[in-house]
């Protein structure tokens, strides 16, 4: 079951799964904040404002978009397999990592 699909700039669709989104936002997590940027995770994948693939595998790209009222970048975590992908993860961060 799917919390939320999208489809990115390059036409992949992007889906948040259930487990996913309890994962990410569960009180056991180091980011339960995020239940309140649901609406900013989709944008971050429909409108980033950067995109960066992470050094250990390749089929994970991060997706930023900078949130003013935090003053942070929002990451959203894709993994890419079968031509489509699903979020990972998400968090606020102060750094967008460069390859």
């Amino acid at each position: 079951m799917n919390v939320f699909e999208v489809v990115d700039k390059s036409g992949r669709k992007i889906r948040l799964t259930r487990e996913r989104w309890k994962h990410i936002t569960s009180p056991e997590s180091l980011h339960p904040y995020m239940t309140n940027y649901l609406e900013e995770m989709k944008q971050t994948l429909l409108k980033p404002d950067f995109l960066t693939h992470q050094n250990i595998d390749d089929r994970m790209v991060n997706y930023y978009k900078y949130i003013k009222e935090r003053k942070e970048y929002l990451l959203v975590s894709v993994k890419y397999l079968n031509g489509g992908g699903f979020v990972a993860t998400a968090f606020m961060t102060r750094k967008v990592r460069k390859r």
